[in-house]
């Protein structure tokens, strides 16, 4: 890949990752629960189902994806129903004390990127905005798998340094709020309802 094409690639991605969503929210609430270091598991998690999307849209199968308003509804109704359910528990979560918080690390670092794997893999739109960006920054003269390297390598770098430096570190002011049972009720139906909220919206669009 020239270096003006991995310029508009590194620019693309990066405006991309800024853009919040279901991710976005993921991480911040790790961040929130489990703290800024290990909200990383959740992350990592959600790049797997980047490399996932990647691999789909590079095989063509996105194309089939986006071209079957079942299979497309399908996946889309799925994550939005995921999506959803995460919300609605965490809005119901209670508060929990201090040293209840204490003893918890929390959650396990499989089940945070389980769960970001979902979060990012039921996501159809995914596929299809894969679908459209890969064949601006590949050239077909050009060796492939050097290609959709240096593209897997690009965005999912922008995605992790943006979801962990700027939505785990902004989480991170937002942690003086959970010391009492009122600032975590707050956050926990704040995150819960742009849980719901996100997954609203990939089944209304």
């Amino acid at each position: 890949m020239n270096p003006s094409l991995w310029l508009a690639l590194l620019g693309a991605g990066t405006l991309i990752s800024f853009v919040p969503g279901a991710g976005a929210v993921n991480t911040m609430s790790n961040a929130l629960t489990v703290g800024f270091r290990r909200s990383i598991w959740g992350i990592l998690g959600q790049q797997a189902a980047l490399l996932v999307h990647i691999g789909i849209a590079a095989a063509g199968v996105g194309l089939l994806v986006a071209s079957s308003p079942l299979a497309f509804n399908l996946i889309r109704y799925t994550g939005a129903a995921y999506l959803a359910y995460l919300g609605v528990r965490k809005f119901l979560q209670k508060p929990e004390h201090s040293d209840i918080r204490a003893l918890q690390g929390d959650e396990g670092v499989f089940s945070m990127f389980r769960r970001g794997v979902w979060v990012n893999l039921l996501n159809p739109k995914a596929i299809v905005f894969f679908l459209a960006l890969i064949p601006q920054f590949i050239r077909p003269e050009e060796p492939l798998p050097a290609q959709y390297g240096v593209l897997a390598a690009t965005v999912i770098g922008i995605d992790v340094l943006v979801m962990w430096f700027f939505y785990a570190g902004t989480a991170r002011s937002f942690r003086r709020f959970t010391q009492d049972d009122r600032g975590q009720v707050l956050l926990n139906r704040t995150f819960g309802s742009l849980f719901v909220g996100v997954g609203a919206l990939l089944a209304l669009a």
